[in-house]
């Protein structure tokens, strides 16, 4: 592994370097599984060129050309099992792909990416997807502080582990495919992770790690609501029917953390007819504070399709016959729809704050920082008195804008807008009240002391415009327009 490390490095087989190769056409067309674009962009025979073609682009080079670019180690790597060599010719028989962090370089090996320029892509049962969007979209949520031991529940090919490996003291990563776990080792060698550090465990959900604790837990289960029938895809099915998957690990993950511990999930939950998400979700959930936020839904169609194509079924003889029997199986359930979105939990010992809402709007990413920055909210405003908030000396956050509207020349605006640039991106509309309150939180003055000075300027009751007002204020602090 360190030999082809170096091959890898000296070769600049970088994300950043392949991008730059690949142009922004041929790299968005891999992104949809085309490689005509990419294929043309590489034609010069360069060590980074042959690289790409082998693992990204999945086509044969010549012998020589992968020797050049693999010096002294094609034979290694085709005993190990990574490459083939038929006359002539070298082909990848599992991928490398470059992965980059804010400040590091890496690769990730997985299994070949299926379905390339229109080809069947049916996989093995103990397939191991590789970079996915589940994937980067988990480590952008995952909270980056440094922490004594961190839990990468169902690793897959270790990107989580690999992330976690950066700011954790330990790591333990569990799945119940072997394959999995045998690529979770070679990708920690690979990327020059000392022995030991991540701690590879072969089991199913929290079994391998039955009364340890742990200061962060990483997860993107395999959350497929499915009728848990016909053909089990490990990385994507649980093998349980509906969202209990999803529902068992918010249940056990209390258990398994350290006070002030979190569990961060990517996950689906069903959307009940007539019910209502939050309240069954709210429903599994105890001991933690909870931050659960639904991205997108889904209807039963359009699920439905997307995973059968995602399982190569797409085409078959068997296709419409599994897509009835799906949907037949969601209409008894009573499933309306299917959300997205993370579940954040925080273990704590005092009185649960539970947040769930539905934001499928554009965020920031990494969104961890704002995740983190919630966390910290929920402690200030956790036993917050309103005499306490009162005198408090809010402050506006530095990124949030005001938006006026309005007719041409009309005295006043219509609506007022303030909208934060960085975390979530929240808006909400003001009135000229709540408008000239969050202009005043300078810090200078206290709450208690802007409420009373509006109330002069409106000519209204002190007393009662606090009492109307501070609720807004609370509010105002939870979005995280104002800090403390």
């Amino acid at each position: 592994m360190p030999a082809l490390r170096e091959a890898l490095d000296s070769a600049g087989y970088t994300y950043a370097r392949v991008a730059d190769l690949l142009g922004e056409t041929a790299h968005t067309a891999l992104s949809r599984n085309e490689t005509v674009p990419g294929l043309r962009r590489t034609r010069g025979g360069s060590p980074l060129e042959t690289l790409t073609r082998l693992f990204l682009l999945q086509t044969p080079v010549t012998v020589s050309e992968a020797e050049q670019a693999l010096p002294g180690l094609v034979d290694r790597l085709c005993n190990e099992g990574l490459l083939e060599q038929s006359i002539g010719e070298v082909a990848a028989r599992m991928d490398i792909r470059p992965y980059a962090t804010d400040d590091e370089d890496l690769w990730v090996v997985s299994d070949l990416t299926p379905g390339l320029d229109g080809t069947p892509n049916r996989v093995g049962a103990d397939h191991v997807l590789g970079i996915s969007s589940a994937a980067t979209s988990l480590a952008q949520l995952t909270l980056r502080h440094p922490v004594g031991r961190a839990l990468d529940l169902g690793t897959g090919c270790g990107v989580q582990a690999l992330h976690l490996a950066r700011h954790s003291d330990q790591v333990v990563a569990t799945d119940i495919n072997k394959r999995a776990l045998w690529m979770t080792e070679l990708n920690a060698r690979l990327n020059g992770i000392r022995p030991g550090h991540i701690d590879v465990r072969d089991g199913s959900f929290f079994e391998p790690v039955r009364g340890e604790t742990f200061d962060l837990i990483a997860t993107n289960p395999p959350f497929v609501i499915s009728p848990a029938t016909d053909e089990r895809l490990v990385y994507r099915d649980s093998g349980l029917p509906g969202d209990r998957v999803v529902e068992d690990i918010v249940r056990a993950a209390p258990a398994l953390l350290n006070e002030g511990g979190w569990c961060q999930i990517l996950a689906n939950w069903v959307i009940p007819a007539g019910g209502d998400w939050q309240e069954r979700l709210s429903g599994w959930i105890a001991d933690c504070d909870a931050w659960v936020v639904q991205r997108e839904v889904i209807d039963p169609a359009g699920y439905v399709e997307l995973w059968l194509k995602d399982a190569g079924v797409q085409g078959t003889a068997d296709y419409v016959r599994r897509y009835d029997t799906w949907l037949e199986w969601f209409e008894r359930q009573g499933i309306a729809g299917v959300g997205f979105g993370w579940i954040n939990l925080r273990r704590t010992d005092s009185t649960p704050t539970l947040r769930l809402e539905e934001w499928p709007y554009d965020v920031e990413q990494p969104i961890a920082p704002a995740i983190d920055a919630w966390g910290d909210t929920v402690d200030d405003l956790r036993g917050l008195t309103d005499a306490v908030l009162l005198s408090a000396h809010p402050v506006l956050r530095a990124d949030v804008q005001q938006e006026t509207f309005g007719a041409p020349g009309a005295e006043d605006p219509a609506t007022v807008v303030l909208r934060q640039q960085r975390g979530l991106r929240r808006a909400r509309q003001a009135d000229t009240v709540e408008a000239a309150f969050v202009g005043a939180c300078d810090g200078e003055l206290s709450v208690q002391q802007v409420l009373t000075a509006i109330a002069s300027l409106l000519e209204q009751e002190p007393a009662a415009l606090v009492a109307e007002r501070l609720p807004v204020v609370r509010e105002l602090l939870a979005d995280g327009f104002l800090e403390l």
